[in-house]
């Protein structure tokens, strides 16, 4: 009996690897993420780059508008003439907004301040003003209170504080905030994107061959339930060599083809190196050559730029808890998909026409879509919380809930629950959708309802 599972397994695999839509699917996806990559990266910088000027006009007596302080991404400068007469400059002008603070301004609880803009005002922008204007009624408050500007400047900190992970047997990590959740999201975004696209397949599958009759004959030989197990099973391998071949060519492109693309500045680092290092060298007690100082500086130039960078990554992986990471992201990839490709599996055996697949398609994929909505909303926010928990719990949310959770540390406990009441979805699943697709698969020209489902899981033969 596991022979014919296998072989329908094994046939799944091969026939969809052979075809040319996966090999230039493989081939195209890490190009095209390089791509996507690169517009991204200008598009951030690009933005990055602008300035925003801000007119501003003070009639408040107060000396506002000279505490406002400039940054790199907004300039104030002041506008001239009459109200009226900077309204209509500022519409003239190229600036991108008009900051007005009237006369009798209250210092304890200024009211009346206007910005104006071209249009609707970007939310960036009316912070990064409302930010300024913060700061500058912060100082006149405490100039009032008998400060000098020489004690408010020396008043002002900047904390450098690390951020230090602490675990229940009170080992301590370092803590990055950026590439936990950087880890989170590409875990639960991987996961939904596989069982969503190769639940699809089987899907799609199932219903293909249930429209050329061929599973009729399939049927003759093999028992329903091997038949779903080995189509899933199958169509989870050629997944699986999909998935590793885009991680191994992405890596590929992004270590050759984007550096060329973004066109780091490679060699503005290598001559700071270079010219750095005779310096330090005059200070080691060891007489050098000008030719070993040389080879060393060529030797600095080659790797300490990429090693610098590379160890940062390093050190940020290994601060994560790699081990529960890649354990529980298995656990949830093959628990996950199966559980949804049973049910995918079912549905396909369901209906003769594709286009009713929809009705069906909806109660499965909701808690697809709300568990990956929910997790880079809520849960990535706060991966402790009451909704993380219970979303983390519920086997249809699971696997995408609680991969956003694992990089942040998940207690033993919760994980092993999870893991468990996921399986025995994964089984209840696996019941539920053989039954169904025992019935449906061998039933043409008859329009499925909910109510049909229902008397195909107990119905007896």
């Amino acid at each position: 009996m596991a022979s014919k599972f296998l072989l329908v397994a094994q046939r799944e695999y091969l026939t969809r690897v052979r075809k040319k839509a996966f090999i230039v699917l493989t081939l195209a996806v890490p190009l095209l993420l390089a791509a996507f990559g690169f517009i991204i990266i200008k598009v951030a910088s690009s933005d990055n780059d602008t300035t925003d000027v801000v007119e501003v006009r003070d009639d408040s007596g107060l000396g506002v508008a000279a505490r406002l302080v400039s940054t790199p991404q907004l300039r104030f400068v002041p506008a001239t003439g009459t109200l009226a007469e900077a309204k209509k400059g500022f519409l003239k002008a190229k600036h991108d907004g008009l900051l007005v603070l009237p006369a009798g301004l209250d210092v304890e609880k200024p009211e009346g301040v206007q910005f104006f803009g071209k249009g609707n005002i970007s939310l960036k922008k009316e912070n990064a003003v409302k930010s300024a204007l913060d700061k500058a009624f912060s100082d006149l408050k405490m100039q009032k209170s008998g400060l000098t500007q020489d004690q408010l400047d020396r008043l002002r900190s900047k904390v450098s504080m690390q951020a230090v992970s602490l675990d229940e047997t009170g080992k301590e990590a370092n803590s990055n905030a950026l590439a936990t959740s950087g880890m989170a999201y590409a875990l639960a975004l991987a996961i939904y994107m596989f069982i969503f696209i190769y639940g699809v397949q089987i899907m799609r599958g199932v219903g293909e061959e249930k429209s050329s009759r061929i599973m009729e004959v399939m049927l003759s030989s093999v028992k329903p339930y091997d038949l779903m197990m080995g189509k899933i099973m199958g169509i989870a391998a050629v997944g699986l060599t999909q998935f590793l071949l885009w991680g191994v060519l992405s890596f590929g492109v992004s270590s050759v083809v984007m550096p060329l693309l973004t066109g780091k500045d490679k060699p503005k680092n290598e001559v700071a190196v270079g010219i750095a290092a005779p310096g330090a060298a005059a200070d080691n007690d060891e007489p050098q050559s000008a030719g070993e100082r040389f080879d060393k500086s060529l030797e600095s130039q080659k790797q300490q730029p990429v090693m610098t960078g590379r160890i940062k990554a390093f050190e940020m992986l290994a601060a994560l808890p790699l081990g529960a990471i890649l354990f529980g992201f298995i656990a949830y990839f093959l628990g996950g998909y199966l559980l949804y490709g049973a049910l995918f599996g079912a549905v396909g055996a369901a209906v003769d026409d594709q286009t009713d697949t929809q009705q069906f398609m909806f109660p499965i994929t909701m808690p697809l879509i709300l568990s990956y909505i929910v997790g880079v909303s809520v849960i990535l926010r706060n991966p402790d919380g009451p909704v993380a928990f219970w979303m983390s719990m519920f086997p249809l949310t699971s696997p995408i809930a609680m991969v956003i959770r694992l990089p942040f540390g998940v207690p033993m406990w919760q994980l092993a629950l999870s893991i468990f009441l996921l399986i025995l979805g994964f089984i209840g699943t696996v019941w539920v959708a053989a039954r169904i697709y025992r019935v449906g698969i061998l039933m043409y020209g008859k329009k499925v309802t909910y109510k049909e489902l229902g008397k195909w899981m107990f119905y007896k033969g």
